[in-house]
């Protein structure tokens, strides 16, 4: 038998090349082969040490950023990750009122416009579909920094890359994707489909009434996916099942508005809280640290702050990973050459 492993040490660009985004969209996590998110995670550990300090590999490259809609942790580390890289970032943190979008101008007019500023664009958008009509203007590489409620690749790709730091893989593992409403889980679907890239197994735990939308179980399923769906649980049936997961994430959901609204929401979502006895019982029958992670922002109803301090927390680790990962992002799509 011949010996034909390649022993060439790998460099960085080899892995930002093998991710095979050089000038492409980011749109869905799972527009990713498993081998090319594979190579994004190790150029993420290759850039890991300087997500603190500085690099020059994008010295003269310019990010714009664009968010309709607000955004504190994904806007401030797609920019610090430019800027960590030796790139600048030119931004326009409210473009429905301080822009030419005020006046009327068309998404596609607009994303055609800054192509001419910037080598990269970071968009949030309150509309999917229509960023996905105006994305063809685009003369160089868009981020989706979360578009509609359906898709949100960089934190999904955060996530997965906490999951790949914690766990060293994907394989055999369990997740629990919970919320009292995932029809508007945008940063739970991506997540989830990049579970399923690598081989994950996937339940699913929510209200009958708001569950997962078709478009993302149409896409699991077209992977061959492994993944379950499990509706309005009680608190005990819910901690059950818990027990048999090695990781819950929690997507993250808004509060509606109104004392009478906000009182049926908050009665749901008692079902979902996650207390740490629950945790600590799971351990004691099965050994297991089951991780907690969470896109954040939280609040008081989801889960017990006790967490914090314990080896279940995962969700202020996912932070530290975060400039690390889009820095890759950002380098596999504008490229080194």
């Amino acid at each position: 038998m011949a010996i034909t492993k390649d022993f060439k040490p790998k460099k960085l660009v080899d892995h930002l090349e093998a991710t095979g985004l050089k000038g492409k969209n980011f749109k869905f996590v799972d527009d990713l082969s498993k081998e090319e998110l594979l190579s994004l995670f190790k150029a993420a550990e290759v850039l890991e040490p300087y997500w603190r300090s500085k690099l020059n590999i994008m010295n003269g490259k310019v990010l714009c950023t664009m968010f309709f809609q607000p955004s504190t942790r994904t806007r401030f580390s797609t920019e610090t990750a430019m800027l960590r890289l030796g790139g600048s970032v030119i931004t326009e943190s409210d473009p429905s009122h301080n822009s030419s979008v005020a006046k009327d101008e068309s998404l596609w007019d607009t994303l055609r416009v800054v192509s001419q500023y910037a080598n990269i664009i970071g968009l949030r958008h309150p509309d999917d579909k229509q960023v996905f009509e105006a994305l063809p203007a685009a003369e160089v590489p868009v981020i989706s920094c979360g578009w509609g409620n359906i898709t949100h690749p960089t934190q999904g790709l955060l996530d997965m890359y906490t999951v790949y730091r914690a766990f060293g893989g994907f394989e055999g593992l369990r997740v629990m994707v919970t919320s009292p409403d995932l029809t508007r889980a945008r940063s739970g679907h991506s997540f989830a489909l990049g579970l399923a890239r690598m081989g994950a197994e996937i339940v699913y735990s929510g209200p009958n009434n708001l569950k997962t939308p078709d478009l993302i179980k149409g896409k699991l399923n077209d992977m061959g996916a492994k993944y379950e769906e499990h509706f309005d649980l009680n608190k005990k049936e819910q901690g059950e099942l818990i027990t048999t997961c090695d990781l819950v994430y929690l997507p993250g959901c808004s509060v509606p508005v109104g004392q009478d609204a906000r009182a049926v929401f908050m009665e749901k979502a008692a079902n979902y809280y996650i207390d740490l006895e629950t945790l600590e019982e799971a351990k004691k029958k099965t050994g297991k640290t089951i991780g907690i992670m969470h896109s954040l922002p939280r609040f008081k109803g989801e889960f017990d702050f006790r967490i914090d301090n314990t080896e279940h927390e995962l969700y202020f680790k996912q932070i530290s990973f975060s400039v690390a990962i889009r820095m890759a992002l950002i380098a596999s799509m504008i490229g080194m050459s």
